[in-house]
């Protein structure tokens, strides 16, 4: 039998984005500060979980809830079952939207909103992948499992609590990341970089960074005019701006404090080299105050040995594998006040280290009375052979749709993927695409989310029939 799928996608559109326009609408990212024994990570993603079971349930699928924390939905009553694996969480907004960022805005062919493209857009074209199949009654012999979790963005409590309640099957994809196919995962590590308590002269504060995995867009600082004088520090800044043209800075002045901005460029933090750290160049421009001992060792070691080593070198944990690639190294979270101060450093790491190895070698490289411990969980790499079934399956229906002969790869994202013990990352980015995952004003391409929803209902369908 010869199906359509692109045609029958088209049928389902506007179906489909009206779908999305209402999942975006909800702020779905972590909120533990309101948390209650009905929403055990705040509201938000347990409301988007509910309402993606909800699409489910009206188009007759068999669904669960697991505890607010994660569901499923079901296609077929085989125990031999493919997993898709998506979620439904975000992460926050940040800064530098042009619009609200939960209030969808479809622009020359793009879908602006938060989740868009991370992973709300790419789970929803899964989700009718799935309803095609469903409603062309075509004949079966495995089953589909779609799983969503609601925490993938930070600890991953969601899927956790699910593996913990039902059973995952072995083989299948998770839609949150590029065609043709992501076959390996980089291990995924975050420490953090223990100061003493500082000594606090000049710098009175010091705050960058929203999540482990964004490079922090904003970071701010608030100096003691009482130890400098505010002419002073204005000419500096602006010899400073004038010298980094690839950040912006500002300077208010409240009484004897100075707020002093920099703003650089958000990213992800797999690939910290396409995002501009706005912390690590606020700390290159504080060195050059007069500091004390206390604030020197903790600014001094983000500029020297932080700034724009994204490989690690300066820790001395630079590695390389031939198949997964190089290691690298974003540090996107900053404290420092009169009680702490500290560094949160998120690593993604190929093959031949793991968290001892690395526990050991940044503690070396270390300035003395300073310490790096893992903070939450670390995810090993990940790896299937291009030769596996599972990828040749999934790679020959992308291909089938595109005529793109691009080779699986490997990346130093981390997704629900690599918790199957046959599973690989598969779309819906297309080679090329610009990656705006926890960007601001984050888009999916609405063409591009409707071919990438026929190419996983053919893919889906290869897997099952």
């Amino acid at each position: 039998m010869s199906i359509d799928w692109e045609k029958e996608v088209s049928h389902r559109s506007d179906e489909l984005i009206n779908d999305l326009s209402e999942l975006v609408s909800i702020d779905s990212s972590r909120d533990t500060e309101h948390k209650t024994s009905d929403f055990p990570l705040g509201p938000g993603p347990a409301k988007a979980l509910q309402t993606f079971l909800h699409f489910a349930d009206r188009d007759g699928f068999k669904t669960k809830n697991v505890d607010n924390l994660a569901g499923r939905i079901e296609l077929g009553d085989s125990d031999d079952a493919i997993a898709i694996l998506s979620h439904v969480d975000v992460v926050p907004e940040g800064p530098g939207w042009k619009t609200n960022p939960f209030e969808p805005v479809i622009k020359d062919g793009n879908f602006y909103a938060r989740g868009a493209s991370d992973d709300k857009g790419p789970g929803l074209a899964a989700y009718y992948a799935m309803k095609i199949i469903k409603e062309l009654n075509l004949p079966t012999k495995k089953s589909v499992q779609l799983i969503l979790g609601t925490d993938e963005e930070s600890e991953w409590v969601g899927i956790n609590h699910y593996m913990e309640k039902e059973q995952l099957p072995e083989n299948g994809f998770s839609p949150d990341a590029e065609f043709p196919a992501i076959n390996g995962e980089k291990g995924i590590v975050s420490f953090k970089v223990n100061f003493p308590a500082p000594t606090i002269g000049l710098i009175k504060q010091f705050n960058a960074g929203i999540r482990p995995n964004m490079v922090p867009q904003n970071a701010d600082v608030k100096i003691d005019l009482t130890k400098v004088e505010a002419e002073d520090l204005k000419a500096k800044l602006n010899d400073f701006l004038a010298d980094n043209k690839e950040v912006q800075g500002s300077i208010t002045i409240n009484d004897d404090i100075a707020d002093v901005q920099i703003i650089g460029k958000g990213a992800h933090a797999m690939e910290p080299f396409n995002g501009i750290n706005a912390a690590t160049y606020l700390a290159k421009f504080l060195i050059n105050l007069n500091l004390n001992d206390s604030e020197a060792l903790y600014f001094s070691f983000i500029a020297d040995k932080l700034h724009l080593d994204f490989a690690g070198k300066n820790l001395s944990i630079a590695n390389k594998d031939d198949v997964m690639g190089s290691l690298t190294v974003s540090p996107n979270m900053y404290e420092y006040d009169d009680a702490q101060a500290n560094i949160l450093l998120n690593i993604r790491y190929p093959k031949g280290d793991d968290g001892n190895s690395l526990t050991t070698k940044i503690n070396q490289a270390l300035p003395e009375n300073v310490s790096a411990v893992i903070e939450g969980h670390n995810q090993l790499p990940h790896f299937v052979s291009v030769n596996d079934p599972l990828v040749q399956a999934l790679v020959g229906a992308y291909r089938d749709h595109t005529g793109d002969d691009t080779e699986p790869f490997t990346v130093g994202g981390g997704t629900y993927g690599r918790i199957l013990k046959h599973g690989i990352a598969y779309g819906a980015m297309f080679p090329g695409d610009e990656n705006v995952m926890h960007q601001p004003n984050e888009y999916i391409n609405i063409d591009k989310l409707l071919k990438s929803t026929a190419i996983y209902a053919d893919a889906i369908y290869r897997l099952i029939k």
